[in-house]
């Protein structure tokens, strides 16, 4: 609320002051507003530079009570089995709920410290009646924007830990670190590597922490050289493999924190003369398709992807409707899918 002298304005700013303050007409100024395409960049750049300088609010076109056919459903990329199985399970939960998917890709990168208003004024624009994150990393304006006009949203499993009161949905990641160490304890491995993901990643912290756990519990101490964080990239995993193979005591078996990464261990093994799993055993994690294609077929924890979009898109119609989840953190079980990837360890291989 903005006040002047003994005056409450709850509207904030009017268009035409906006207009004034980015040197423009009013038409020019709503067609920014509004996400219109017919506008130079340089023209858009100080309408939304005098919007958030001001503080003017954008009213949703949109009642969520009256029109809530459409939702948006942004998602990190869409060239992989991942994103196909997240797809799979929004579209699924939206026929059932009779709703419409708008399907955006990588909107939700910043430039700088601002976050792409274009697309979120087009959001607007469209009359989405609330939005789905999948991998997200949203900054702190995208937040207070999308609360600010009062859009409902969901988060698919992510990137960082959402603010207080955010609702999110996820897989039980510890639990899955926990259950891919101790399938390896149980067949005798205790030279047991993990290559994780992104350090600052939350579902990749989880899941490092549960092999840590699951050693501890085993009575087996922590060798930090034995983790190494690929950043879910199936390269950067093949050449952190190398440098467990190069260790003075390389491990006997290998926990990979994602199916794709994965690849990169086989790739590297390979290339060592070494087979899966008579000279080392892998675990990886999501249960992808290429967890089936790939020889040997692997062995991994399955987390629900298709299950946790479908929960999220339920959550969110919840919310378009006025119920606020008791829990803001939803987190489906994981399991192990046992196939041909892992085997006791030979006696007397060291690497």
């Amino acid at each position: 609320m903005v006040r002047t002298g003994s005056a409450s304005v709850a509207a904030g700013p009017t268009l035409a002051v906006v207009a004034r303050e980015a040197g423009v007409s009013v038409p020019t100024a709503s067609k920014v507003v509004n996400g219109r395409e017919d506008v130079a960049p340089e023209t858009r750049r100080r309408v939304t530079e005098a919007l958030d300088r001001l503080g003017y609010v954008r009213r949703p076109r949109f009642d969520a009570a009256k029109t809530p056919g459409l939702v948006d459903l942004v998602v990190h990329s869409l060239d992989t089995s991942w994103s196909g199985a997240v797809l799979h399970g929004v579209e699924a939960a939206a026929h059932d709920a009779g709703l419409e998917i708008v399907v955006s890709a990588g909107l939700t990168r910043t430039r700088g410290a601002r976050p792409e208003r274009g697309w979120l004024d087009k959001l607007i624009a469209r009359g989405s009646s609330g939005v789905l994150f999948n991998l997200a990393e949203l900054t702190a304006s995208q937040y207070a924007w999308l609360e600010q006009h009062r859009i409902p949203f969901v988060m698919i499993d992510p990137v960082l830990e959402p603010p207080p009161g955010v609702v999110s949905v996820g897989a039980a990641n510890w639990h899955g670190g926990v259950t891919a160490t101790e399938h390896l304890l149980a067949l005798g491995h205790e030279r047991i590597a993990v290559v994780a993901g992104h350090q600052r990643k939350m579902c990749s912290n989880a899941r490092v922490a549960g092999y840590r756990s699951a050693l501890a519990s085993a009575g087996i101490r922590h060798r930090p050289e034995y983790v190494r964080h690929a950043g879910f990239d199936e390269s950067v995993a093949h050449r952190r493999t190398l440098d467990l193979l190069d260790l003075p005591d390389p491990p006997t078996a290998v926990f990979v924190c994602s199916d794709r990464m994965a690849l990169g261990v086989y790739q590297a093994l390979a290339e060592r003369g070494l087979s899966v799993p008579d000279d080392m055993s892998v675990v990886g994690f999501d249960d992808l398709p290429e967890a089936r294609w790939i020889s040997p077929a692997l062995t991994t924890v399955r987390q629900p992807l298709s299950e946790m979009a479908a929960t999220a898109l339920r959550l969110l119609v919840r919310m378009m409707d006025g119920d606020r989840p008791e829990s803001t953190r939803t987190e489906l079980s994981t399991r192990l899918v046992e196939r041909s990837s892992t085997a006791v360890p030979r006696q007397g291989w060291s690497g």
